[in-house]
């Protein structure tokens, strides 16, 4: 007879691989981690906590150490839930509260203390991006689709087909805000939900005029607000089945809490201790998404932002082609010359392949942002040549794109910034997840791929040698090169001083 000891031993094992997202909210932190099944994810994990975070934001914008503290905290507790997972696995995401907070990097800093993985802060519209990713991925539906999530801080519209989000938007408005400002202290007033709806409709005024030029035929809400509106009609509806919301549901729902008038005694069938507080703030907001697109109903998705991330923690070519359409865009709308920006990007890599272990900066995704800022390091060209640097990285900084999380898109705009002329060491911004040594390293690389393509004349430039000593690049060339490119000399000794400031420098052998 077989023992429980050897009862696998038959089994074939197989290779797990397990990734996890966490998606720090404005209202919750929310883990979800997976395991890679014939090619799919399947979820062996969820972990939420009501963490309230856009409470602690006062007028100012700056975050509590009451709200820091629980959101350490739950960072801490969830760590213990993720030891052991590849770092290459693992993606952590902040929403609107973080990209509000003036004092965010206090909390950042705090957080590496206590929590092992990088955490990105994410913009509006990638968060609309990733979370329709997330139901696109997970819900079965035909044709084109609306996507609404109303979280704590903020609301998140995209509309698209299948994988590809044709537009995403995000608007500052968020069930824990305007629990804040329209039903303070739980009291629940007809008059209360009219100023919300009036206000939230008046936010939302210029996404819907962006949202009409596009159709769909379903629509789908996600998040906490939704699910929760969801739960209590489907709940009245004795059904086993999530319903669909309907005007007529949300009406009667605002009537229900008016009647009631108190948020600690929302006794509604469904609906959890943890969501009154906030239920009359979120419902407010949907019924304003309803009344401005002239919404019927709304099917409702379990799957959200943290699926989104998950699933491109998983197949990273997805970021890397989201990546592309997002510096093709730019380099058709501001007509950038594509053969230099390749040249330079070609060289640049060639100089980072040299360097990145003498450095310590052998990352993928520093070998991305610094591709990325050669091929898009003269989008500014167009507004004009002088100060390109300066219009550049306006450009970047000021416009959405897609795939890049806050502080990638910094980093981009930084060293697109001081690819030329002097570097000013009292003006680079700092960052959390990237030192100022390897922000250094970076620019150096761009602009050295720069000045050694300046001619811009195709194979002008000959095959050359490449050493890292310490803090030193040495290049060698043919010899008597430079007695047909006295120019280029002259410029490399020029950018020679210019890197002077950052303790490097560059020997022409």
């Amino acid at each position: 007879m077989q023992t429980l000891e050897n009862v696998f031993e038959d089994v074939e094992s197989r290779d797990i691989n397990l990734y996890a997202a966490l998606d720090i909210g404005s209202n919750s932190f929310h883990l979800v981690i997976a395991r890679v099944v014939a090619g799919s994810l399947q979820t062996v994990q969820k972990i939420k906590h009501k963490v309230r975070l856009a409470e602690g934001l006062n007028e100012k914008n700056i975050l509590s150490d009451e709200a820091m503290e629980r959101g350490l905290s739950t960072l801490q507790s969830m760590a213990d839930s993720m030891q052991g997972l590849e770092p290459s696995h693992v993606r952590i995401v902040a929403t609107h509260t973080l990209r509000k907070a003036r004092n965010a990097k206090v909390f950042l800093s705090k957080a590496r203390k206590v929590f092992p993985y990088p955490i990105e802060i994410i913009s509006g519209p990638e968060e609309a991006r990733l979370i329709y990713m997330g139901i696109a991925h997970t819900t079965q539906t035909e044709g084109k689709r609306l996507i609404v999530d109303i979280g704590g801080g903020s609301t998140e519209f995209a509309v698209g087909e299948d994988l590809l989000p044709a537009v995403c938007k995000s608007v500052q408005m968020g069930c824990v805000s305007y629990q804040q400002r329209y039903f303070e202290n739980g009291v629940i007033t007809k008059k209360a939900f009219q100023s919300a709806i009036t206000s939230a409709r008046q936010e939302i005024e210029l996404v819907v005029g962006n949202l009409k030029r596009f159709t769909w035929e379903t629509n789908i809400g996600a998040s906490g607000t939704i699910r929760s509106i969801c739960a209590v009609l489907t709940t009245q509806a004795q059904s086993e089945n999530d319903v669909a919301i309907t005007k007529a549901g949300l009406n009667d729902l605002m009537q229900a809490c008016c009647d009631i008038g108190d948020a600690n005694n929302l006794d509604l069938p469904g609906l959890t201790d943890d969501r009154k507080q906030v239920f009359a703030a979120g419902l407010s907001i949907l019924i304003a998404v309803f009344r401005s697109l002239n919404l019927e109903k709304m099917e409702v998705s379990s799957a959200a932002l943290r699926e989104g991330v998950l699933y491109e923690a998983h197949d990273t070519g997805v970021n890397s082609n989201i990546r592309e359409r997002t510096a093709q865009s730019l380099a058709t709308r501001y007509d950038v010359d594509t053969r230099f920006a390749k040249k330079v990007w070609a060289t640049s890599i060639k100089l980072y392949e040299h360097a990145a272990d003498a450095w310590k900066i052998n990352t993928l995704d520093l070998r991305h942002l610094l591709a990325w800022s050669a091929l898009l390091h003269e989008v500014g060209l167009q507004i004009n040549s002088r100060g390109v640097q300066r219009h550049s990285s306006y450009i970047i900084e000021q416009t959405d794109l897609p795939g890049f999380n806050q502080e990638q898109q910094k980093l981009l705009a930084t060293l697109v910034r001081y690819h030329r002329k002097k570097i000013k060491l009292a003006e680079l911004p700092t960052f959390v997840n990237y030192s100022e040594a390897v922000v250094l390293k970076l620019l150096i690389l761009l602009r050295l791929g720069i000045v050694l393509n300046i001619n811009r004349q195709e194979n002008q430039l000959p095959e050359f040698g490449v050493e890292i000593v310490e803090q030193k690049i040495i290049l060698s060339f043919p010899e008597n090169w430079f007695d047909l490119s006295p120019l280029l000399l002259a410029d490399l000794q020029q950018e020679n001083r210019y890197i002077e400031a950052t303790g490097m420098s560059i020997k022409i052998k």
